[in-house]
């Protein structure tokens, strides 16, 4: 057995609502462009009500949905810029062609928020498999547009780091390995850059789950995750430094648990 101890929270994560301009099918939130959950001004102010008093928070790390289509967005990377905290945003790359979003990316760069950003493979055909077609093309043209900012070029205000999803059931690559791929894929094939990846398990919860579920495969991924389980990452799960705040204002200690209502 192990014991997993809360350490001091260092991460606020604020899941700014389930509304996306896309719907993958791996997607833990189920977001989508037809979901209506979406923060409201009320509770975006008492976050920063809540950032104001006293504490050890040093990292707001930004996610949804796609974020960027919360009209109230930019007004909180605004505060918390004030406030001298280190700020993430997880953008999906096509939201940045949304009507709308068209200074966006300018407005990330000028307020030196990092970007974690979703780019589940670096071939087109796996990516529009997992989320749709045309989305590798418009994925590819934001990055460019990113690394013109500044972003991907070691900077360490402008941070693009990228995310890599398995397609299926099954558990991902070794990410140094699979990182070095990455960076040579796309800087010979696109003149691409960026810092880090950063590879991910999905957990069988909420859409991905359904689809294992559909396909028979759910019994067995849990078993593939259940044999592969390792203690040492266990010790450095990021939720042990974390508080998940969901789009209507509650709290959870992690973000798969807010997704579990749990």
């Amino acid at each position: 057995n192990i014991k997993i101890y809360r350490k001091t929270v260092e991460t606020l994560q604020i899941n700014m609502g389930k509304l996306c301009n896309q719907a993958c099918v791996h997607c833990h939130v189920e977001a989508g462009p037809k979901r209506t959950e979406i923060m409201n001004f009320s509770v975006v102010q008492q976050i920063l009500k809540l950032l104001k008093k006293p504490n050890q928070i040093k990292v707001v790390d930004i996610t949804g949905g796609a974020p960027e289509l919360n009209e109230h967005f930019k007004y909180l990377i605004k505060e918390l810029k004030a406030l001298n905290l280190k700020i993430i945003d997880r953008c999906n790359l096509t939201v940045l062609h949304e009507k709308g979003q068209e200074k966006t990316a300018m407005f990330l760069a000028e307020n030196n928020v990092a970007i974690t950003a979703s780019l589940p493979c670096y071939t087109e055909q796996n990516v529009e498999q997992q989320r749709g077609r045309g989305v590798f093309v418009k994925s590819i043209e934001s990055l460019k547009k990113l690394n013109a900012l500044g972003y991907g070029c070691g900077d360490e205000n402008l941070k693009l780091s990228l995310v890599y999803n398995p397609l299926g059931a099954f558990l991902p690559p070794i990410q140094e390995i699979l990182e070095k791929e990455y960076k040579e894929f796309l800087s010979k094939k696109f003149q691409v850059n960026f810092d880090h990846l950063l590879t991910l398990t999905n957990m069988p919860i909420k859409r991905f789950r359904h689809t294992l579920k559909r396909k028979g495969e759910l019994l067995s991924y849990q078993e593939l995750l259940s044999s592969n389980f390792n203690p040492d990452a266990a010790e450095n799960v990021m939720c042990k430094k974390l508080l998940s705040i969901s789009w209507d204002g509650k709290i959870y200690d992690c973000d798969f648990n807010q997704m579990l209502e749990m």
